[in-house]
């Protein structure tokens, strides 16, 4: 084929014929002609659980490779927390099949926090089982980052594996700086994907840890860090962390290279971020557009909107305005033993302080605000109710109080929870969040949301975290749920369902609610319950 090359490492674009043969780049020849048309390494998406897309790997890719991505760096810790090394196993022999580069790692914190009930633990001898691995390339983020700092054994173990075995070691550490960064960096991470402070970030480069710009379904943090791009882009990746599906089929990391372009950044050095560094962090087999390297790349049709023509990985088409990858065909795969509730037992202890949760739209972080209130929940002043129930025993469900959702009606739940994926609801009364709550029990895994009149459902029945069907079809399910809280619910979140799954993320401060109770990320310690 004949098109214009784009040599991001030589920072040079002329004319080529390049020639394919058994999968991999056999010849590039300069040509003296004018061509319309651009190819470049492919786009690797430096930090994402395919969980969060509610895809198997094998329809994931059928989106992705629609935006020019090739390749994935892909933590499997949500299905790891909800049935160990046998939900790591499914994603790596899925992804196998799909024709797509998934590259996924080890999980070393799962539980994430022995505060919450997971369905599953990942001792140190399953992490050093999963590196010794061929088909696993990393230790994925290593989210106790108290447990590194205090020289908790466990994780210093997990991390030691990921050494002897020359494997890159992946952070999260939001708002870690200082002397506790430091230390965490000399422990051996190597990256963070949770930086949402240009300052706290630039901490983190200087101090030779590479920074993953996030730009999610939910965290969005690309507004404030785009600026280090000009100095640090040698160590800077671009990554999406969590999106969800019907962001997916809009967008990939092509969305985030054509936002760079346009604020100005340099074009080799956005498309080095996005295509090479990842590569060579990683050790990935996947090609660079050099003589000998396998045929991964895409062709565009400019180098401002790039709009994608082709994707090619390992020399075929897989897409070229359609998509030719193959369905897979799989076993599903489940936990979840949880039994429906009644609404007495979502109940509150006859108190006048109350901790509440306030969620930030496009933040993984959240706020505690501490009042005195005599009626709660409030919908006039947006204080709601949030629960999380146990998915894997028949415990007692959490219950607090939370900000930030707006609902004027009615509630939603999820048994997407990061990260232990509990069944996780916030409505407006007690009894819109039991019959939200046991939708999904109903379904045994899925998104519900509720009014007096309506129940609305999508049933993700692989590990309660993802369908099975095809990725557009569930797309749009997605959507049609997400905009029914936004226009009937009144939510005045972007993304309502991705908001409430990292509201019982206990490793992200300041507050957060768990199976167990509400609990504070800033001290690791449970706040005095306010339920019966």
């Amino acid at each position: 084929m004949k098109a214009n090359l784009v040599n991001i490492e030589q920072k040079e674009i002329y004319p080529v014929e390049i020639e394919i043969e058994n999968g991999k780049i056999s010849k590039i020849k300069k040509i003296d002609e004018q061509l319309d048309t651009y190819i470049l390494a492919g786009f690797v998406d430096a930090h994402i659980h395919i969980e969060s897309s509610m895809l198997i790997p094998s329809e994931f890719a059928k989106l992705a490779v629609k935006h020019g991505t090739v390749a994935t760096i892909s933590d499997p810790h949500e299905i790891a927390n909800v049935l160990g090394m046998k939900g790591v196993e499914f994603m790596v022999e899925n992804g196998k099949k799909s024709g797509f580069k998934f590259h996924f790692g080890a999980s070393p914190c799962v539980p994430a926090t022995p505060f919450e009930t997971s369905g599953a633990i990942l001792t140190p001898e399953n992490i050093k089982t999963l590196l010794e691995r061929d088909d696993i390339y990393y230790l994925s983020e290593v989210m106790n980052f108290p447990g590194v700092i205090n020289d908790d054994p466990d994780m210093l173990e997990k991390i030691e594996y990921a050494k002897q075995l020359n494997k890159p070691i992946d952070g999260h550490c939001p708002a870690l700086t200082g002397d506790e960064l430091t230390k965490y960096i000399g422990a051996g991470i190597q990256t963070d994907h949770e930086c949402f402070m240009f300052n706290e970030a630039k901490e983190k480069l200087e101090k030779n840890m590479k920074v993953q710009i996030r730009e999610g379904s939910a965290a969005k943090n690309y507004e404030e860090l785009h600026n280090l791009i000009d100095e640090y882009y040698e160590n800077l990746m671009f990554c999406s962390d969590d999106r969800h599906p019907n962001d997916l089929v809009k967008e990939h990391i092509n969305s985030l290279v054509k936002r760079a372009i346009k604020d100005n950044h340099n074009l080799f050095k956005v498309l080095q971020i996005a295509c090479i560094n990842p590569i060579k962090h990683y050790n990935l087999d996947v090609g660079l557009l050099r003589v000998g390297d396998n045929a991964d790349f895409i062709e565009v049709d400019n180098l401002e909107d790039f709009n994608i023509i082709k994707t090619f990985i390992n020399g075929k088409i897989v897409y070229d305005g359609e998509v030719h990858l193959e369905n897979v065909k799989i076993e599903s795969i489940n936990n979840f033993k949880a039994l429906p509730k009644k609404e007495d037992e979502f109940k509150f202890l006859e108190t006048t302080t109350y901790h509440i949760i306030d969620a930030i739209d496009h933040e993984l972080i959240t706020k505690e605000e501490i009042k005195n209130l005599d009626k709660v929940p409030n919908i006039e002043d947006d204080i709601l109710i949030i629960s999380v129930v146990n998915r894997y025993e028949n415990t007692p469900p959490a219950v607090a109080l939370i900000k930030g959702f707006g609902l004027k009606e009615g509630a939603i739940a999820s048994s997407v929870a990061h990260d232990s994926h509990n069944i996780i609801s916030v409505g407006c009364d007690f009894k819109s969040v039991t019959k939200a709550i046991n939708k999904v029990i109903e379904n045994k895994g899925g998104i519900s949301v509720v009014t007096d009149n309506e129940i609305k459902s999508l049933k993700l029945e692989v590990a309660g975290l993802m369908s099975s069907e095809d990725g557009t079809l569930v797309a749009n399910k997605y959507e049609e749920i997400d905009n029914f809280v936004k226009n009937n619910l009144k939510s005045k979140l972007d993304a309502p369902f991705m908001t409430l799954s990292f509201m019982a993320l206990l490793v992200i401060p300041e507050i957060k609610l768990s199976d167990k109770g509400l609990f504070d990320g800033r001290t690791f310690q449970f706040i005095k319950e306010v339920r019966k």
